[in-house]
């Protein structure tokens, strides 16, 4: 099993600017460790190797990684709840699963080990943001089956900040936390982060004013607009933060604060691969495409090359060696085909929050009407945006000259969209309810 050293002083690991060649050769003696753990160990793995022709001993190279078979959340489904797992379930000290909207939840286990690599991952993010030992670090992520939480504590406890679990809901009273405990870092979803915001504002406190200095902000794709909207209205620097609970959470990459580029990957445990969604053909840097992701020195539940549907690309390190990931885009499970036309909940929310006119709540309704589907964007303008029907006019026509679809508008009163404590509902299907 790989071993890993600690953060050094709680500074910078040193493989974070180690020479390029050094981070591909313990790539590689790692990479060979974990597909010949997860062919020894994992039967599912054992079968999609021997289907494919390929065994373990086949990896000379970094290159020869796209002649392994990809891993889908369908694995996961279909082998619910333990059958990924590679140690017997008495070793696993901790189990988490994803929500089950589509069917069965995917389910991921840990050993001591992996907890012990999570938070030195996580850790390693938080330098990166600019958070040193002693912050007060406010968790507004869900607790629980979800990742986030127990990721972003732990790590935040082992790097020696004081931690506020306070999960999330009942904001009026995380207000009141982040103001009498002069909290330093917030973590949550950014569009949590701006509900925060508005209750702030409701209790005519200015955000700003806060002792908030670092905001760590993942667990659904954002744009810059709402960058520059968290900052403006916090007073601080907000950095984007990676991860998915099959990998293992929160803290597979992180922004750095200095450069605020893209989440650098954690290349030494996370092997990234970028990918065309339809082919599966491996595509150079630069290019955007699928995120693939291959476990490095997970022990409980190693994942091969596995697809995130996260849509990104991968980009040369700045202020780590390491490379980063371009913003995610997009996810292909999101995308919705209107009439034709690829459209994704993404395209929307940056044109919400270039309108200065509208708050950055909205929903997409998408309808059938005989045999045509169509979306409304539901959109909730601010109160003192005028007339709500030229509004509607004019970001109709935003999206047919940006995204290339007629699209029908509601402008709704303020408050009215409901408000998401964790990931935002972007997106609301009414066909089958019109089927």
């Amino acid at each position: 099993m790989p071993k890993f050293e600690p953060v050094a002083g709680r500074g910078l690991h040193t493989i974070e600017n180690a020479p390029i060649p050094e981070i591909r050769a313990l790539q590689l003696e790692r990479m060979k460790w974990s597909l010949a753990h997860a062919y020894a160990h994992v039967p599912v793995y054992r079968q999609l190797f021997d289907q494919a022709g390929v065994h373990p001993s086949d990896l000379r190279s970094l290159d020869d990684l796209q002649r392994f078979p990809f891993t889908s959340k369908a694995e996961l489904r279909d082998n619910y709840p333990f059958g990924m797992f590679a140690v017997p379930r008495e070793q696993v000290l901790r189990v988490h699963a994803s929500s089950g909207t589509t069917g069965k939840p995917t389910v991921v286990g840990y050993t001591q080990s992996d907890l012990d690599m999570w938070s030195h991952v996580f850790q390693r993010s938080l330098v990166a943001a600019g958070v040193r030992p002693g912050d007060v670090v406010h968790v507004a992520y869900g607790y629980g089956l979800f990742t986030g939480g127990l990721g972003a504590h732990y790590g935040a406890e082992q790097f020696g900040c004081t931690v506020v679990p306070a999960s999330v809901g009942q904001t009026a009273r995380q207000v009141q936390l982040l103001v009498d405990f002069d909290a330093d870092v917030l973590c949550a979803t950014p569009s949590y982060a701006l509900v925060v915001a508005d209750e702030f504002r409701n209790q005519g406190i200015d955000p700003a004013s806060t002792s908030l200095r670092v905001g760590i902000f993942g667990a659904e794709p954002w744009s810059e607009a709402m960058r520059a909207e968290l900052e403006d209205a916090f007073g601080i620097d907000a950095v984007d933060i990676y991860g998915l609970s099959e990998v293992i959470g929160g803290g597979v990459a992180n922004e750095c604060v200095e450069t605020k580029d893209g989440p650098t990957i954690w290349e030494d445990h996370f092997y990234p691969e970028i990918v065309d969604p339809d082919s599966g053909e491996v595509l150079p840097e630069g290019e955007t495409g699928e995120l693939v992701f291959t476990s490095l020195t997970k022990v409980a539940m190693p994942v091969i090359r596995y697809r995130t549907r996260d849509i990104c690309s991968l980009q040369p390190g700045t202020a780590r060696s390491m490379r980063r990931m371009g913003r995610v885009a997009a996810r292909t499970d999101d995308m919705l085909i209107i009439r034709g036309v690829n459209v994704f909940p993404s395209q929307f929310e940056e044109l919400v929050s270039e309108n200065p006119g509208l708050t950055p709540h909205f929903v997409l309704e998408v309808h059938q009407r005989g045999r045509l589907e169509g979306i409304t964007a539901v959109l909730e303008p601010k109160p003192d945006a005028g007339d709500h029907e030229a509004i509607a006019a004019e970001f109709a026509s935003t999206v047919r000259q940006r995204i290339g679809i007629a699209v029908d508008v509601n402008c709704v009163a303020p408050e009215t969209i409901e408000r998401s404590a964790g990931k935002a509902v972007r997106v609301r299907d009414l066909r089958s309810r019109q089927s």
